[in-house]
């Protein structure tokens, strides 16, 4: 589970990252380099042994989330929910982590909870549930379910705008194009 808000315990990062020690270095470092940390690790003075003080504070919203990413992808899970991981971060994490996920979790069911159409959106994902008033309205590929005039979803990137509506299309489309090649 990747929460909107990640928890973080008071200790080493190491312990955030491995709280049951079952992890080597080398794979702690790889998983911290997959999830984009490992530059940042690098330069923290004591590294893994960083102190995380309460709930991480002393990291920033996007660094939090990278670090409930990296726990992930050392569990290597079958099962990934992303509760609105990247509603708080900007835009480039938010790029970041669904690079990520797509490349550790290619086997793996990633169900993503996002207000943001552009996480999900071209972000890979084969299927997008749209909910209206917690009824389920519409499941399909993206650029299916734009092409029907009567979309919620293509009415919501409607409102984006008209230079955000048609990169959405865009990414839409060349994701849908892809997968029937």
């Amino acid at each position: 589970m990747i929460p909107q808000q990640p928890f973080m315990f008071e200790g080493s990062l190491r312990f955030n990252l491995d709280p049951w020690n079952e992890y080597s270095d080398t794979q702690i470092w790889k998983a911290l380099e997959a999830s984009e940390l490992k530059q940042t690790v690098e330069r923290l003075p004591n590294k893994l042994e960083t102190q995380v003080v309460e709930n991480g504070k002393n990291f920033s919203a996007g660094e939090r989330q990278l670090i409930s990413l990296c726990r992930a992808i050392l569990g290597n899970s079958r099962l990934i929910v992303m509760d609105e991981a990247t509603a708080n971060i900007d835009l480039e994490t938010d790029k970041l982590i669904q690079k990520a996920i797509h490349s550790y979790f290619k086997n793996s069911t990633v169900i993503t909870i996002a207000h943001r159409l552009h996480t999900v959106i071209g972000g890979g994902y084969d299927k997008v549930l749209v909910l209206d008033k917690g009824a389920v309205v519409e499941f399909g590929e993206p650029w299916d379910l734009i092409q029907n005039p009567d979309s919620l979803l293509g009415k919501m990137i409607a409102d984006t705008g008209d230079a955000m509506q048609k990169n959405l299309k865009s990414l839409a489309f060349e994701q849908w194009k892809s997968k029937r090649m």
